[in-house]
């Protein structure tokens, strides 16, 4: 049994926000949908299935909580460096 795609998009701006924020979320279709848009518009993907799953149960508009902060801030790093190549 093939696994069902999860993406999710995050946002966040350190002038308005304590901390990133769901603003899109889905399986299948619709996370292949949302890597789409990402691709298309260029902005990077990072794959962590286990990240994944916690932000799925978040809902869209909802900050991360504290317990994501830290794998966050690996993501955020991980899109940071890219943006400096």
């Amino acid at each position: 049994m093939k696994k069902k795609v999860i993406a999710n998009a995050l946002k966040y701006n350190s002038k308005e926000d304590i901390a990133p924020k769901v603003i899109a979320k889905g399986m299948g279709l619709t996370a292949e949908k949302i890597k789409d848009i990402a691709k298309e518009n260029n902005i990077p993907i990072y794959k962590d299935d286990k990240l994944s799953k916690q932000l799925y149960n978040l809902s869209i508009g909802e900050e991360i909580s504290p317990e994501l902060y830290n794998v966050v801030a690996e993501v955020l790093t991980f899109i940071a460096r890219l943006d400096n190549e």
